[in-house]
């Protein structure tokens, strides 16, 4: 498996620079998550608080934009795999997992527009999967030294599996049995 690439750092902002990013990047994220909301540049600007010079200096194009949501997830889904909470490694996995899966879910929209815009989404995504890789190997990997979780399955067709089931319709008294179902299949025998 390819390296995932190092990211530059990105430059250093003013501090009111920063907070009007964050502004956009929080409205935007809410915007995304309204299926009745026009989510149009301008409706992002105005819900952000700040004018259209302000959005497209920090996001050039809708592209950019989305580029960057879906990256702030897969950081903060990166992020949680470091986080450890205290448990077993069966149930520090699971947890992780289950964040994985909200971000599955919650990001369907967001990438479904990425894949159709005119520049190139695939290296975000190409990226964005090696990095979770990454991140959650090393819980895989002490789940299964500890005889919590079968060793004859990979992260990959875990996070598969829940890529598929963030597509399921219905709410969480109808996906609750079929995530029970799931996670009690990872345990051995």
């Amino acid at each position: 498996m390819p390296e995932p690439a190092n990211r530059p750092a990105p430059p250093t902002r003013r501090a009111d620079a920063e907070r009007n990013r964050a502004h956009l990047l929080a409205a935007a994220r809410a915007a995304f998550a309204d299926s009745e909301a026009d989510v149009s540049m301008a409706e992002i600007a105005r819900r952000a608080g700040v004018g259209m010079a302000t959005l497209y200096r920090n996001f050039p194009s809708r592209h950019d934009l989305l580029e960057a949501l879906y990256t702030e997830e897969v950081d903060a889904v990166c992020a949680a795999a470091q986080n450890p909470r205290g448990e077993t490694p069966g149930a520090e996995l699971e947890a992780w997992l289950r964040r994985f899966l909200t971000f599955s879910a919650s990001k369907r929209e967001i990438a479904s527009e990425l894949l159709t815009q005119p520049d190139s989404p695939a290296p975000v995504f190409g990226e964005s999967r090696a990095r979770v890789i990454a991140a959650g190997a090393p819980l895989l990997a002490a789940a299964q030294d500890a005889g919590e979780i079968r060793d004859d399955i990979s992260l990959e067709q875990i996070l598969d599996t829940l890529v598929a089931m963030a597509r399921i319709r219905g709410d969480a008294g109808y996906l609750a049995p079929i995530l029970r179902t799931f996670f009690e299949g990872l345990r051995p025998g």
